[in-house]
């Protein structure tokens, strides 16, 4: 019988060659998925992989995908710093709420003020809100010792309340007709994020989420910080003998990891989305936990990574649109990609034996 046997040191071939691996295996089962859903697979994958980049409309595609991929590279890459020092933050989605939430709240209350300052007052208040929600698990974290994976996910939920309270209530559109929803932020220039190129679909989210990817690498590489995040994660007791203050790690590291999802809410709120709505939350922030896993929380590898789950968003909705599959497919085609990614990964430090006999 096969069994699995640790490696006595990590094996670098199966560290870069996993992730190709659970691409390549996450299409071969999304295709017999497809296909059991009476839908040919080899057009399923081509319209989501091949259209959205060299199809009839792959110029405006393409820049969907700078849209789709801005706020996922902005949340993983808050998330790769935590999940590298072994601290779980599951509810980015939350803290991406919070952010938009607040965010947009601030440029609501100015409005009709045309002013150039209100912009970057929204871009730190969404930052705020985002940070301030993440604070809730890390402190209770650092003072209670509770589990900051339960906690933040918990306050996904309190969030996404929030988020329909505002959308009905305190940030409704005065003149909305009482229908649910805030003002249209593309109607209010000085709180719009609009394209900075025409037609390449860049707003200033993509701009912030490339320029922190590059701040994160030179953190982990180059600063004594990342040094002490890396080693907290590999070897916990080696960063304590080392000086590593962990209650000050798991501040700094929910922190960032959630004032990054809040400029991510942010960004989408003022942005793409438009407007605060009762179903503005997209499930990035579960999304960018694949993201950050696919990337090897490595901030090059998140921003490649984030790009390959934005191809599946806009050649998902491709293949809705044109072939009829269910939008919850595409849901799970994303939710193989992590299952194969995490189990191709045991081969990392694990190899598999294969053996006769009774053991």
């Amino acid at each position: 019988m096969p069994r699995l046997e640790k490696r006595p040191n990590p094996s670098r071939f199966w560290q870069y060659a996993t992730p190709p691996v659970a691409v390549i295996l996450t299409m071969v089962a999304g295709g017999l998925l497809f296909a059991l859903m009476g839908k040919d697979p080899l057009a399923v994958i081509r319209t989501i992989f091949w259209e959205p980049l060299f199809g009839e409309f792959a110029f405006y595609l393409r820049g969907q995908l700078l849209v789709k991929a801005g706020p996922l590279i902005l949340i993983a890459t808050g998330l790769a710093l935590g999940f590298r020092a072994g601290i779980w933050n599951i509810g980015a989605e939350g803290q991406y709420i919070m952010g938009a939430v607040i965010g947009a709240a601030v440029g609501l209350a100015a409005y009709p003020t045309e002013s150039r300052w209100i912009y970057p007052l929204m871009v730190l208040a969404g930052a705020f809100g985002g940070w301030i929600w993440a604070m809730i698990p890390a402190i209770l974290r650092t003072r209670f010792n509770t589990n900051e994976i339960l906690v933040s996910l918990m306050l996904v939920y309190v969030a996404e309340t929030i988020l329909a309270k505002a959308a009905t209530g305190f940030l409704r559109n005065p003149e909305g007709a009482g229908f649910p929803g805030s003002r249209n932020f593309s109607t209010y220039r000085a709180a719009g994020n609009p394209e900075l190129i025409a037609g390449s679909g860049l707003h200033w989210g993509g701009v912030a989420a490339l320029v922190t990817a590059v701040l994160a690498y030179v953190l982990l590489q180059r600063h004594i910080l990342g040094f002490q995040i890396k080693l907290a994660g590999q070897a916990p007791r080696a960063a304590r003998f080392h000086g590593v203050n962990p209650s000050r790690l798991v501040v700094f590291c929910m922190g960032v990891s959630g004032a990054l999802a809040g400029l991510a809410g942010l960004f989408e709120v003022t942005g793409p989305a438009g407007r605060i709505s009762i179903d503005f939350n997209s499930g990035y922030g579960f999304t960018a936990i694949i993201v950050a896993f696919l990337g090897r929380l490595n901030p090059i590898g998140i921003v490649l990574a984030g790009l390959l789950m934005a191809l599946t968003y806009v050649g998902g909705e491709m293949a809705a649109t044109n072939l009829g599959l269910p939008s919850a497919a595409i849901q799970v085609f994303q939710g193989m990609l992590l299952f194969f990614l995490l189990g191709v990964d045991v081969l990392t430090n694990y190899r598999i034996r294969l053996f006769s006999g009774g053991h």
